[in-house]
């Protein structure tokens, strides 16, 4: 697999923003994901990589929708700068999200002081919103979610005890995922964390896996993610490097398993997932105007086109991909039925898992902000 020298989130740092008109602008999620990747923590990334579209699938659901910024940053790796207090923004905000996959995908643990302040005190140097971006609907959900597994009061020199108030009086709620039992010595301090920052606190078991559930819908979800991406028209440098990368992250999905590769199916027919660096999207949504892009700068197969003939081509891919989008929801739907029946029937329950914790936080806090969830 090609590694990727050229960084998408610099190349696209430039590009306008998604919504010229403020009054028009949906509700901003933003969600910083804080994970330790000390030399304990495989099961963690593990659970993150497998379950990152479920988290923004079900989010997805969320009414209205809103525009979903993520950012990545992990602490506890010797392999960290240590003046950093062994803390990396692997991801600033991006609405890309295959940039956070093809972050999680290159994380590796690596032994480690699991610094809790230090790294929330990163999170809140990240370029958060500032206000709502539209004149309607609900304001800007700012939420940092922080998961490790020893103790979080090791940093004495940056104490969670004073950047959780900072954070929270900036409006950005902190939520603590301890990787241990709830009656373990450290879970104290790490239900503190979210308490001072009104957030959630959870507990989790990272070793033990999460819930996969395999369908006969997950074959058929592969194909349709496949051909959704013959209707991205890429252009401009950032696109070159965006396209290789939808492909890279299609590829991480396969080598999980067809669960993954069906809920990535999902998120990319679905609402939340966008990138600038297309035509299709760049051009509904008025980042550009198709007639103000260069020659040199689009796909290779419309550049002998004629002006009318680019509109045509462009109308044409939509609506190829509006038909797959359907597809896909309407598999998915068959598929979460699906899912839902068989965890009964088996007796499973996800409760101590990662993505749980993330989820239920996510939902009663976007909820208390004005949006609204179906079930």
């Amino acid at each position: 697999m090609r590694l990727f020298t050229t960084s998408l989130a610099l190349l696209l740092a430039s590009a306008p923003t998604l919504h010229a008109d403020d009054e028009i602008a949906p509700p901003r999620v933003e969600l910083a994901i804080c994970l330790d990747t000390s030399g304990s923590m495989d099961g963690l990334i593990d659970a993150a990589r497998q379950k990152l579209w479920t988290i923004v699938n079900d989010l997805a659901t969320a009414t209205p929708t809103p525009e979903l910024r993520v950012a990545l940053l992990t602490f506890g790796n010797d392999g960290h700068d240590a003046a950093a207090g062994w803390v990396k923004v692997d991801s600033p905000f991006t609405t890309d999200l295959d940039l956070i996959s093809q972050a999680l995908f290159a994380l590796k643990t690596n032994g480690g002081t699991e610094f809790v302040g230090r790294v929330l005190d990163s999170a809140s140097r990240l370029e958060w919103t500032k206000g709502s971006p539209g004149a309607r609907g609900p304001e800007t959900l700012k939420i940092a979610i922080v998961a490790g597994n020893e103790s979080a009061e090791q940093d004495t020199e940056v104490r969670f005890q004073d950047v959780c108030p900072r954070l929270i009086a900036d409006g950005v709620i902190v939520n603590s995922v301890y990787c241990g039992p709830e009656t373990d010595e450290f879970a104290p301090a790490w239900r503190q964390v979210g308490r001072l920052a009104d957030g959630h606190f959870a507990t989790i078991d990272h070793n033990t896996g999460t819930i996969v559930v395999e369908t006969p819908f997950d074959e058929a979800l592969g194909r349709l993610s496949a051909s959704v991406n013959k209707t991205y028209l890429w252009f401009g440098t950032a696109g070159a490097v965006a396209g290789e990368n939808q492909i890279a992250q299609d590829l991480n999905a396969f080598t999980l398993n067809s669960a993954a590769v069906a809920a990535r199916a999902k998120t990319k027919g679905g609402g939340l997932y966008n990138n600038g660096a297309d035509l299709v999207h760049a051009c509904s949504t008025g980042i550009v105007d198709l007639a103000d892009v260069k020659d040199e700068d689009l796909p290779e197969e419309m550049r002998a086109q004629t002006p009318d003939e680019r509109k045509a081509y462009l109308a044409k891919k939509e609506a190829e991909r509006k038909e797959i989008e359907t597809e896909i929801a309407e598999l998915s739907k068959k598929r979460d039925e699906y899912v839902a029946k068989e965890m009964e029937r088996l007796a499973l329950a996800d409760s101590d898992s990662f993505d749980n914790a993330v989820r239920m936080a996510i939902r009663e806090q976007a909820s208390s902000k004005g949006f609204a969830f179906a079930d």
